[in-house]
């Protein structure tokens, strides 16, 4: 319910994210794969600007291709909107404008960014209240990414990813990010896992039980170590992503050749983010990709969570 008159702008930030460690346990009864993540928010944001409406709409711009990003229902933070709406009771509706910088589908959470941002964007804008708990309540219901977008950070993801637990993280990590035009389907890449672990158990199926975090990538994070963070980082739906785009292979290899730590497919690519160890070699990594005509960027992280930057 709101508390008051509703305002009449609200901008709001919110992260992209990598997954330093991801690892996918067997496919359930349900189609769903238990998983254990660790997810670094990282300089790549998305801005949502919220003002009131009688109905729900959203304007996409951003300085990556916005091409098959869906300007109806479909689109992730329209239906955060609704669904914030309806959770609350407001009778009306909001106007979205989406800036994007994050790759899309590029297994960076560009989506469930926006849909935590216009989450908290309709909070302020209607007034409604609600606390953090219950955000993170109605994120969870829109998927496993967008409550991390909500906190930031570092955190460890369990179950879907959508159960999160903060993680200490020391001192900044630059990462290097290839971006590609053409997405990957999530729902593809996990099939592909599936495919191939049938194919050749026990070598790459996981073990029994509930997946879990690498204990020295925690310890790395907490040391603000990237040596040892590359060593120990992750991601078990890379194999797949490559096989579906054996491009991504040569790619990691190339940066590596170029002096990244590691690189890591993020989420189920395709971008790919190499680890460097400081700023000036994630520079020098940089120039060498795009030198070959690589769509190339520099973030760091960690980073904040999702913020209201101004309201009015």
């Amino acid at each position: 319910m709101s508390n008051g008159a509703t305002l009449d702008r609200v901008l709001v930030r919110a992260p992209g994210k990598l997954n330093v460690f991801f690892a996918v346990g067997d496919v359930q009864p349900d189609g769903y794969h238990d998983v254990a993540s660790v997810y670094q928010a990282v300089s790549a944001v998305e801005e949502v600007v919220a003002t009131p409406s009688d109905d729900f709409t959203i304007a996409v711009t951003g300085s990556v291709d916005l091409q098959g990003v869906p300007l109806d229902d479909r689109n992730l933070a329209i239906r955060a909107a609704r669904l914030l709406a309806s959770e609350t009771g407001y009778a009306g509706g909001v106007h979205l404008v989406v800036d994007k910088h994050v790759p899309v589908a590029g297994g960076m959470g560009g989506g469930s960014a926006d849909a935590a941002a216009a989450l908290v964007a309709c909070d302020a804008l209607w007034r409604t209240g609600l606390p953090v708990a219950r955000l993170h309540d109605l994120a969870s219901r829109l998927g496993a990414d967008v409550p991390f977008a909500l906190l930031g950070g570092t955190a460890v993801g369990t179950g879907r990813g959508d159960q999160l637990s903060p993680a200490l993280a020391r001192g900044r990590f630059d990462w290097v990010l290839v971006t590609d035009g053409e997405g990957l389907s999530t729902p593809v890449v996990y099939g592909e896992l599936d495919r191939l672990r049938a194919q050749r158990r026990p070598d790459i199926a996981p073990a029994a039980g509930d997946p879990v975090v690498d204990p020295h990538v925690l310890q790395a994070l907490r040391a603000g170590d990237a040596a040892t963070l590359a060593r120990a980082a992750r991601n078990d739906l890379q194999e797949a992503a490559c096989a579906l785009r054996p491009a991504l292979a040569d790619l990691v290899a190339d940066g590596i050749g170029h002096g990244a730590l590691t690189g890591l497919v993020s989420g189920s690519g395709p971008t790919v983010a190499f680890l460097a160890a400081d700023p000036d070699a994630a520079a020098m990594i940089g120039e060498r990709l795009a030198e070959e005509g690589h769509d190339v960027r520099h973030v760091h992280g960690p980073v904040g969570g999702t913020r209201v930057v101004s309201a009015s």
